[in-house]
């Protein structure tokens, strides 16, 4: 157990987890007086925790102020090889470092923080364990959004640790009090040619029957609609000679845990769209503390490029998110033409590493590089790439 008071009024400690019912009454206690994502909530980490692979060795990070629980978080050690080459050993945040679980994919990740001091906490943290994990290579932040980007920076430079960006994406979403002012609707404010690809989409629909947009009411409907989206998911990628998400044997027993456990709670939101009773598409998002997230999707894809389930589906999940009074929908990370096109606002969120200077880090600096150019080379000249130098996929594979 590593344990430090740096400052007089925070203390800081890293030892193994043993008690899961002690660290839910205490998670749930700080959850309440935080403002964390829902990557952050006790759902999402009880989850987590059931389903991690045995060979994980969990560790819980506590911050105490003046004897108070003020901060919480789990990471994980893990020792691998980058690139087949090179032996990495690192701490993960919220992370195991198996690839297949970690596909799972965490965003908008972070230290569970009390509000009244979150930044002064989350500073110490990364302070903390950049002064203290010296016998390791790196620390791992993966789906961090700018404010903790920019403290680790700063945790780094102060501790004159090397910091890697290993990716930067951002999350689009739509900003639904920016709609609310415009007083005009959501479709109003899309640009003319997707308005246009989007109702034309929905008349042709309509044209075949009533079209209806529907959210799950029960876990029973909800993990009805999640089997449609798995076989919906599972078709659209077989078209494309990939494998689905559902391919991983983590991702159907993790998420139909959730489920169950979610939507009585109302954090788990199951949606159908439906032309005649035939399915168009389904959403699964997660609904925390006014945001709507955008997690996975299926699809029904016809040879008609009139007709775009993914575009109506969610322009609906839209309208309905915004009846409801919310404030966000967001897409989370990940490049797909249609959240440029619906969405009215960005965040960056990035996949970062901190560490001492090692030959190891210079060589895996080098390895990303080439990498990148690889990829780069390969949009330009269509072709088969080494599974080590190919560009990332989407972990979820959304649509």
């Amino acid at each position: 157990m590593f344990s430090e008071e740096s400052n007089p009024n925070i203390e800081i400690e890293l030892s193994a987890l043993e008690d899961i019912p002690a660290l839910e009454q205490h998670w749930r206690d700080l959850e309440a007086r935080s403002d964390a994502s829902f990557f952050l909530s006790w759902l999402w980490i009880s989850c987590w925790l059931a389903h991690l692979p045995e060979r994980s060795r969990p560790h819980v990070l506590r911050v105490r102020q003046r004897g108070e629980l003020v901060g919480l978080a789990i990471l994980c050690p893990h020792k691998d090889r980058r690139f087949g080459l090179l032996s990495k050993r690192a701490w993960l945040l919220h992370e195991t470092g198996c690839r297949e679980f970690d596909r799972l994919t965490i965003e908008y990740n972070g230290f569970l923080v009390d509000r009244r001091i979150a930044e002064t906490v989350s500073l110490a943290c990364l302070n903390w364990l950049a002064s203290n994990l010296t016998n390791w290579d790196e620390l791992v932040l993966g789906g961090v959004a700018g404010p903790l980007e920019d403290a680790a920076r700063w945790a780094a430079t102060r501790a004159r640790l090397p910091l890697t960006v290993r990716r930067a994406d951002a999350a689009q979403g739509i900003d639904l009090a920016r709609v609310r002012r415009s007083n005009q609707g959501y479709r109003a404010g899309l640009g003319r040619s997707t308005r246009s690809a989007v109702n034309r989409a929905i008349r042709l629909y309509q044209e075949r029957g009533g079209l209806e947009f529907r959210v799950a009411e029960s876990v029973d409907e909800a993990l009805a609609f999640f089997d449609w989206l798995e076989h919906l998911h599972r078709a659209a990628w077989a078209a494309r000679g990939r494998p689905s998400a559902f391919a991983n044997p983590v991702f159907r027993p993790f998420h139909r845990q959730l489920i169950q456990a979610g939507v009585e709670a109302g954090a788990i939101r199951l949606c159908r769209t439906s032309v005649a009773g035939q399915p168009v598409g389904y959403l699964y998002n997660f609904v925390w503390r006014g945001r709507v997230l955008n997690y996975q999707s299926g699809f029904a894809y016809e040879n008609d490029n009139r007709i775009k389930p993914g575009m109506v589906s969610h322009v609906l999940a839209i309208e309905d998110t915004l009846a409801r009074g919310e404030e966000y929908y967001d897409f989370m990370a990940g490049n797909t033409a249609h959240k440029a096109r619906l969405a009215n606002d960005q965040r960056p969120l990035t996949w970062i590493a901190l560490g001492p200077d090692s030959m190891a880090r210079r060589g895996e600096e080098l390895m990303l590089a080439l990498r990148g150019q690889a990829v780069a080379l390969w949009h330009w000249f269509p072709g088969a790439l080494p599974a080590h130098l190919g560009g990332r996929p989407s972990q979820r594979h959304k649509h």
